[in-house]
């Protein structure tokens, strides 16, 4: 791994970075590696054992019965609904029924080594984090998805956070559902009552985010709108847009590494106001779920980060834009609560994975968690160079294999 020059640690380095300062690695902060070009990797569905979540069925998704949807006033929200902006229609119809999941009941989930942020810090070994639930094995930010992770034996599930018209916070990456689904339009445009009509795995390939390939490609295409008959255990509740409440109830023991999306304004620039809703919106759902000490906060604008942390002052974050370039390159102390940094192995074809980084972390206590941003990294040998270096946990697209890498070497138990 080459070494920053030294050069960079100059002032007018220092007001240049901060200026450009990792806006695409914050931009696609928590693993935002989606908008990569396709893999062409082959995906593996985990061969560990199959489980249900511990939530209630009455209060969360499970592999057998999917979360009912969630209204505006059960997350917190108390605004009145957007005015919405015409959808366009989806390009395959929802069914008007759906076919009832199998009949088959799958063991419970595996119980992680640790069920808050702090103990998973002090467990001294290699973290690995699901990726949108690992989201090069799995349809991106599916109930599937996460379920499939947390079988696997993941430490953290990661997700990203957009919120709807009638202010409920959906688990999504992008700004719009075109990339994901079978329509087009933009999330904060539509009610969760229309989200959740969409087929979540539409475009899910093992050559994912390809749009482009034969329709036999798209293995889990269907299920959603009752067209094709769900896996051993699942429904098709399990491959919708799913609410962040449902995700939080159906892995209580799981820690969750969430990032507060930034979408856009109808002037195309990021919408602020929007955003820090989207912050407060979430930190009444972290306290009502009662999961302060279970969760990790990150956004790409330190204004969301700023107005969250006023509301929910316990929770742990990672630091912004500005603030992780100053603290990286100007010793500008962090925020307390800021005690895991989440970034890409390179920017701009430097290397942010430095010795001199991970030995500053290393000095105050930081955990550095990565995110891998090119396809050819998505794979358990770039995943075992990480944890060499090292770092403390990969934010994998292919969780699985992670895992199953990491304990081959003996990194983890």
């Amino acid at each position: 791994m080459r070494q920053l020059p030294k050069t960079l640690v100059s002032p007018v380095f220092v007001s240049t970075l901060l200026a450009l300062s990792l806006l695409c690695v914050l931009l696609t902060a928590c693993g935002d590696s989606d908008d990569r070009a396709p893999s062409a990797e082959q995906d593996t569905a985990s061969s560990a054992p199959a489980a249900t979540p511990t939530a209630s069925p009455a209060e969360a998704s499970t592999p057998t019965q999917a979360a009912t949807p969630v209204a505006a006033e059960e997350n917190g929200a108390e605004l009145e609904p957007a005015e919405q902006t015409p959808v366009a229609t989806p390009t395959a119809e929802p069914a008007t029924s759906t076919p009832e999941p199998t009949g088959a009941v799958l063991p419970p989930v595996p119980t992680p080594a640790a069920s808050t942020v702090r103990e998973l810090l002090a467990l001294g070994r290699p973290l690995v984090i699901g990726h949108a639930g690992g989201d090069r094995s799995w349809p991106h930010s599916t109930m599937y998805a996460f379920s499939q992770a947390a079988y696997a034996g993941v430490d953290v599930l990661e997700m990203d956070l957009q919120m709807t018209a009638d202010r409920v916070l959906v688990v999504h990456h992008d700004d719009t559902v075109d990339r994901t689904t079978n329509a087009t339009g933009r999330v904060r445009d539509m009610t969760y009552e229309e989200l959740q009509a969409l087929d979540n795995a539409y475009w899910w390939s093992e050559e994912w985010p390809s749009h482009d390939l034969a329709p036999d490609a798209y293995s889990y295409r269907g299920i959603r709108t009752g067209d094709v008959a769900p896996p051993e255990g699942y429904g098709p509740d399990d491959f919708r847009v799913e609410t962040f409440r449902a995700v939080a109830l159906a892995f209580p023991e799981h820690v969750l590494d969430v990032e507060i999306k930034t979408p856009a304004g109808d002037d195309g620039e990021d919408d602020i106001d929007f955003i820090l809703e989207m912050a407060a919106v979430l930190a009444a759902e972290i306290e009502e779920l009662g999961r302060t000490d279970s969760v990790v906060v990150v956004s790409f604008r330190d204004e969301a980060l700023v107005g969250f942390r006023e509301l929910a002052p316990e929770v742990v974050t990672s630091p912004g834009q500005d603030s992780l370039p100053a603290w990286a390159f100007a010793s500008v102390p962090l925020h307390p609560n800021d005690l895991i940094l989440q970034v890409p192995p390179t920017f701009s074809g430097l290397d942010v994975l430095t010795p001199d980084l991970l030995a500053k972390a290393a000095d105050e206590g930081l955990a550095v968690w990565v995110w891998p941003n090119e396809d050819w990294q998505e794979h358990p040998d770039y995943y075992a160079e990480l944890i060499d270096l090292p770092v403390d946990g990969v934010i994998a697209g292919r969780p699985a294999e992670a895992i199953e890498r990491f304990r081959a070497d003996g990194d983890i138990p």
